[in-house]
């Protein structure tokens, strides 16, 4: 359902980051919409100070405290949009107790401080597909009604699964106030700078061997759209967010010209540990893959993400260093020689 008022003032988490900051800056450049206030706990910097300066009111606080709800009730906030979550890959998110409590602890008292504003209207939340966890029991694509069959290894995955917990909950005891749940495949384009973009820049991939997964993205530009109607119109409810079709993890590597080294999954967990940015979250999309119908949201939000495929060229076209296709079959079939050999001399 769409057509709502816009709201007067909204409040907009994690404006440090890429994200927060350009859904921040996108809302202020809207006329419909009186005031905008980003929240984080840090000061933005660089191209997010940048994006943020003369349109955004900046208030630092940090939402694993009480100091939200102030900010909440003095400003009369009327919308909320929940964009600070922290991955494992996050350079900031100063490891895994660290996360938890700045996603799960955080939202809580979050939520508590919106449970407590009269004038509340709406929360929107930025959540993501790995909520559906990944296992070799999964259906081929998943449904926003899907329930996970195993308890996702990832802490990212665990932390949106009580999230989205606590929202039902916060749902239930503030039924005039609508929560819009969007489960966002991973963000691809030129403009993204996310683990999975870093992973396909680097000269050598690691892969998992043996597996090829689907995978599917949606582009940045079509995350902000979304989060933007998200917040002006009313659409209550949980979405699927991702662009249509599906890239093969190989074909990813191949197209950003990078070489692919597949690896035993138990020596690429080790090299995640070692400093290489791999959480568990994203090794499991390496080995399982994951696939997401997208109906809902078209249907609700009258937007039809750009395919997967074309996300990722976009994506291509901000990367240097591509290696010629003939270059890159060279060296994947010394690679491959080179593994044949290691498996004859353990036998």
């Amino acid at each position: 359902m769409s057509g709502a008022h816009p709201p007067r003032v909204v409040l907009v988490t994690g404006v440090s980051r890429y994200l927060g900051a350009q859904v921040a800056a996108r809302l202020a450049a809207d006329s419909r919409i009186e005031r905008v206030i980003g929240l984080d706990d840090r000061e933005p910097t660089g191209e997010q100070a940048t994006i943020l300066a003369d349109s955004v009111e900046f208030v630092r606080a940090d939402i694993r405290t009480a100091q939200p709800a102030a900010v909440i009730a003095d400003n009369r906030v009327q919308t909320v949009v929940h964009l600070a979550i922290a991955s494992a890959a996050d350079p900031n998110a100063g490891g895994r107790a660290a996360m938890k409590e700045q996603n799960v602890i955080g939202t809580m008292q979050l939520l508590a401080a919106c449970q407590q504003a009269p004038e509340l209207r709406k929360v929107v939340f930025r959540s993501s597909t790995a909520a559906y966890g990944v296992s070799f029991r999964d259906p081929a694509v998943f449904t926003e009604d899907t329930e996970p069959r195993d308890t996702p290894r990832g802490g990212f995955a665990r932390d949106v699964l009580d999230i989205e917990g606590y929202l039902r909950g916060f749902r239930r005891r503030r039924s005039d106030v609508a929560v819009t749940v969007l489960r966002f495949a991973p963000l691809i384009g030129r403009r993204a700078n996310t683990s999975l973009t870093r992973y396909f820049s680097r000269a050598v991939v690691p892969t998992v061997l043996g597996r090829d997964p689907r995978l599917q993205f949606v582009h940045v530009d079509d995350a902000l759209e979304i989060l933007h109607r998200a917040v002006t119109e009313d659409h209550p409810g949980t979405f699927n967010v991702a662009g249509a079709g599906v890239i093969m993890l190989s074909q990813a590597v191949r197209r950003a010209g990078r070489i692919g080294v597949p690896i035993p999954e138990p020596a690429l967990s080790a090299i995640g540990r070692g400093g290489a940015n791999f959480s568990l979250d994203q090794l499991d999309l390496f080995v399982h893959g994951r696939v997401v119908d997208t109906g809902r949201l078209i249907r609700e939000f009258g937007v039809i993400p750009r395919p997967t495929p074309v996300a990722f060229e976009d994506f291509l076209r901000g990367i240097s260093g591509v290696l010629p296709r003939e270059a890159i079959g060279a060296v994947e079939q010394r690679i491959l020689a080179g593994l044949r050999r290691s498996r004859a001399a353990v036998r």
